[in-house]
């Protein structure tokens, strides 16, 4: 999953050079202040600042023996750094490393998805503002209800993404937090100030209690986060791909020159990208359910939940990374079909205007039962004929007692589904169109 979906940025993240380098930092952070409290000597300070470094390949010659990850990083960065390197993770424990490191990334992750949200959020206005007031028929169970706007049904699409953006700020508070606490997590070695001082450094809070591990409710919650997002990608994707059905043919995919849609049958277009994120909502689903699974642990730490993360932290960042890319590469591209729009509306005779006609009957007043079943008896019966379902209420003997043929015919009027719009993107904060 990873070496197939990881863009630049977000995959160099995860890379095991970068993983030591976060380590690094951590470290140093640690020795710098320690090094201001006098707790090492300044020439000591100057040298391991000077050369503490590593070799990927040697660290991972030293674990083939030793068999601890942590502890062959630090032997290779003795080796560079020399004897100054006595002073390097005194009093610290490997997850006081290794989580704190891991939270750097996570937030510098965390920014990463909300750059893609925002980008995505612009792509969408764009649409929004651009088809405002293009009619279409909404649905409900699939069902011409009434009339909407592709411009309203984008809006919202945009709003349900700040809301997405605004999960994932959360989870980045959630999991900027780091700890230099030691190995039970009771700074018996190292005062709280170090460890405050530390995580001031490295854009991070300390932990208001820790054991030798930071609490994995945090990194539940901020893979949740990105289910969630991804749920909402899947959702649009979703809406898509109805939308591009053959018989419906609102909007379309972009498609390029030499594109092809089928091995056997040259003339299909396919809803692929929309079906894809479908498809891999899924898998970020399942990383939310192994994060959960790894809140339990025994007591003050075990590493049951270590080998998970190496595997969901990863893919689920970079996962959401490709997700959202191409979701907003989706929308940019995306082909609106007005003159089809139209054409559905018109698909039921006039039927998606019979709320109109009630309530026009009741404010005639016409009690609402008795307008409901007539209007629904002429709603039913143009549903078996075909026939135009104003042609039928203009020979509805009770309707026409009530209302006039102009007051019925003002019932088809559009502008009522429209006089909203306005008010609706000043909320948002979306372009007026």
């Amino acid at each position: 999953m990873i070496s197939r979906y990881t863009r630049p940025a977000m995959g160099a993240l995860w890379t095991e050079e970068q993983k030591f380098r976060s380590w690094l930092a951590v470290e140093l952070a640690v020795c710098e202040v320690r090094a201001k409290t006098g707790e090492i000597p300044a020439k000591d300070w100057s040298a391991i600042r000077r050369k503490a470094d590593f070799d990927t390949a040697r660290i991972a010659e030293i674990e083939a023996e030793v068999r601890h990850d942590v502890i062959a990083f630090l032997t290779a960065v003795a080796e560079k750094v020399g004897p100054a390197s006595r002073h390097i993770h005194v009093g610290l424990t490997s997850s006081d490393v290794v989580d704190t490191a891991l939270s750097y990334r996570l937030v510098a992750a965390a920014d990463m998805l909300l750059a893609e949200v925002e980008k995505l959020r612009a792509a969408i206005a764009v649409q929004a503002t651009r088809h405002a007031y293009t009619p279409m028929i909404g649905r409900s169970h699939g069902i011409h209800a009434e009339p909407t706007t592709f411009g309203l049904k984008m809006a919202l699409m945009y709003d349900e993404f700040g809301r997405a953006a605004a999960r994932l700020r959360a989870a980045r508070e959630t999991v900027c937090v780091g700890k230099i606490s030691g190995a039970v997590g009771t700074h018996a070695y190292l005062n709280p100030k170090i460890e405050a001082a530390v995580c001031r450094k490295l854009g991070l809070r300390p932990a208001a209690i820790s054991t030798q591990i930071l609490q994995r409710d945090r990194h539940a919650e901020f893979v949740a986060a990105l289910a969630l997002v991804g749920s909402s990608i899947e959702r649009w994707a979703q809406e898509f791909r109805h939308l591009q059905r053959t018989e419906v043919g609102e909007v379309a995919e972009s498609f390029g020159k030499r594109q092809k849609g089928s091995s056997a049958m040259p003339h299909k277009r396919n809803p692929i990208v929309a079906e894809q994120l479908c498809g891999l909502a899924r898998v970020l689903r399942g990383h939310a359910l192994a994060a959960m699974e790894n809140i339990p642990l025994w007591h003050e730490r075990d590493i049951s939940h270590s080998s998970v993360e190496r595997i969901i932290l990863p893919d689920a960042t970079i996962l959401l990374d490709y997700m959202l890319a191409k979701l907003t590469e989706l929308v940019a591209g995306l082909q609106v079909n007005a003159e089809r729009m139209q054409a559905n509306l018109d698909l039921t005779r006039g039927l998606i205007h019979s709320q109109q006609v009630l309530l026009r009957l009741v404010a005639k007043g016409v009690t609402r039962e008795e307008a409901y079943a007539w209007v629904q008896r002429q709603a039913m019966t143009s549903w078996k004929t075909g026939r135009p379902f104003f042609d039928l209420l203009a020979t509805d003997a009770d309707i026409m007692r009530v209302l006039t043929a102009r007051e019925l015919a003002a019932c088809a009027d559009l502008k009522p589904h429209f006089r909203d719009i306005k008010r609706t993107f000043r909320n948002l904060g979306l372009p007026l169109p």
